[in-house]
C-alpha cells in the first residue's frame, strides 16, 4: 500500500510553498504579534482566500473546488510551515468539516459556498473552562431554538461569523449552528500564549440557534468531528516541525564556535537526530491518518489519535531542541525561535490535549481487539 502523496498533490504542496514563503513571511506574523488589536493578517488571509484553499475539500456542489481530503491535508501542512496568522483552521478543519458531516442540504447550500469563499468564518465553541468536555457536564442550554451559555476559550471566536456550539438538550447533548453577528451574542477576546491566533469567551443569552444534525446526538458528532480535524491539525504541527529542524540544521552548520561548526558537535548532531526520529514518526502516522480520513475507513478513529500524539510530541520537542540549539539566541525576541514553540503549545491543546488523544488511542485499540 502506497500512502505517499501523488504528483498532483506534490504539485500542489510546492506551489503553495512558493506562494506562502513570499506572502506570509515572518514580518506578517510579528505584525499580529506586535499588534494587541490585531486578531489575525487581514491581507495574508484575503490572499488566501483568493486561492481557493478554504474550498478545497468541499464538493463543487457546494462551491468548493471538490478536489479532496488529501489536498487539504497537504494545504495544512504548508500553512503550519509558515505560522499563517489567519482563522484557516477554525473554518475549513472544524466548522466545515462539522457542516459535511451532519448538516442538511438547506445548511450546506446556505454555508458551504461561503466558507468557500472566505464570506463566512466559521469556529466551534465546545469548552466551558478548564478540564475536559463530557456528556453530562455541558451548561451551555438549548431551548425553544434559542441558547444561554458561555463558551471559553473559543479558537478564532472573536473574529468567526458563525459557530458550531455544543448544547445541552433536554437530557442529552447536541450541536447547533449560531449567527454570531446577532444580539443574543457578547463577545470578549482573551490573551493566549499564542497572540498570533486569537481567543475569545463567548456569551449567548436567548441567541438563535440551528440543530445541527440530530438532537441528543452533540457528542457522537463531536467525536467524528475532532477525529477529522485531528488529521488536518497533524499536518499543520508536522509542518511546524519540519521548519524547526530545518532552522536548527541551518543554524547549526553557520554558527562557528571555538573554531569549527557547532553542528560537528556530537551533542548539536544527538539533538538534530531526535528531531529527525520523531517527526518522521510523525510523519508516518499522520498519512496513516490521512489515508483513513480520505477513505473514510473504519481506522479512522485509532488513526487520527495517532497522528495527533505523534505530531503533538514531534512539534513541542523541535520547537524546543531549535531554541536549544540556537542556544542564548534562540531566547530572544528577534530570533523567530519563540514564535514556533507559541504554535506548539497552542495546536497541542486544540480539539483536546495529548492526553485525551492517548486515552482514545488505547480507548480505540481495545475496542478493535476486542
Amino acid at each position: 500500500m502506497n500512502f505517499d502523496f501523488s504528483d498532483d498533490q506534490k504539485f500542489l504542496r510546492d506551489e503553495a510553498r512558493k506562494f506562502l514563503e513570499a506572502q506570509c513571511t515572518s514580518a506578517h506574523v510579528r505584525a499580529v504579534l506586535d499588534d494587541e488589536n490585531m486578531s489575525h493578517n487581514d491581507g495574508v488571509w484575503k490572499k488566501i482566500v483568493g486561492m481557493g484553499w478554504l474550498g478545497a475539500a468541499i464538493p463543487e456542489e457546494y462551491g468548493g473546488l471538490g478536489l479532496g481530503m488529501l489536498e487539504l491535508c497537504v494545504i495544512a501542512e504548508e500553512l503550519g510551515r509558515v505560522l499563517a496568522p489567519v482563522p484557516f483552521g477554525s473554518s475549513a478543519f472544524f466548522f466545515a468539516e462539522a457542516l459535511k458531516l451532519a448538516g442538511s442540504e438547506e445548511q450546506k447550500l446556505e454555508l458551504l459556498p461561503k466558507v468557500a469563499d472566505g464570506s463566512l468564518i466559521g469556529c466551534i465553541a465546545i469548552s466551558e473552562g478548564p478540564g475536559e468536555i463530557k456528556a453530562g457536564n455541558v451548561a451551555t442550554r438549548l431551548g425553544g431554538g434559542t441558547i444561554s451559555g458561555k463558551k471559553i476559550p473559543v479558537t478564532d471566536g472573536d473574529i468567526a461569523t458563525h459557530a458550531v456550539v455544543l448544547v445541552k438538550d433536554g437530557s442529552g447533548e447536541s450541536l447547533v449552528i449560531v449567527d454570531l453577528n446577532q444580539s443574543g451574542v457578547s463577545r470578549e477576546p482573551i490573551k493566549t500564549l499564542e497572540p498570533t491566533r486569537s481567543h475569545a469567551t463567548i456569551s449567548f443569552d436567548g441567541a438563535a440557534a440551528e440543530l445541527l444534525g440530530e438532537s441528543g446526538n452533540g457528542m457522537a458528532l463531536l467525536d467524528q468531528i475532532n477525529d477529522r480535524a485531528a488529521v488536518l491539525l497533524a499536518f499543520e504541527q508536522l509542518g511546524g516541525a519540519s521548519r524547526c529542524l530545518e532552522m536548527a540544521n541551518e543554524y547549526a552548520k553557520e554558527r562557528v564556535a571555538f573554531g569549527r561548526a557547532i553542528g560537528g558537535n556530537q551533542a548539536i548532531k544527538h539533538k538534530l537526530a531526535d528531531m529527525y526520529v520523531k517527526n518522521e514518526v510523525a510523519r508516518s502516522n499522520a498519512y496513516y491518518g490521512a489515508w483513513a480520513l480520505s477513505s473514510n475507513a473504519a481506522e479512522l478513529p485509532e488513526a487520527a489519535a495517532a497522528a495527533r500524539v505523534a505530531a503533538s510530541e514531534a512539534y513541542w520537542f523541535a520547537s524546543k531542541e531549535n531554541i536549544q540549539t540556537h542556544g542564548g539566541m534562540g531566547f530572544t525576541w528577534e530570533v523567530d525561535c519563540h514564535l514556533f514553540y507559541r504554535r506548539a503549545k497552542l495546536l497541542a491543546v486544540q480539539a483536546g490535549s495529548p492526553a485525551v488523544w492517548k486515552e482514545k488511542l488505547v480507548s480505540a485499540l481495545e475496542a478493535k481487539n476486542d
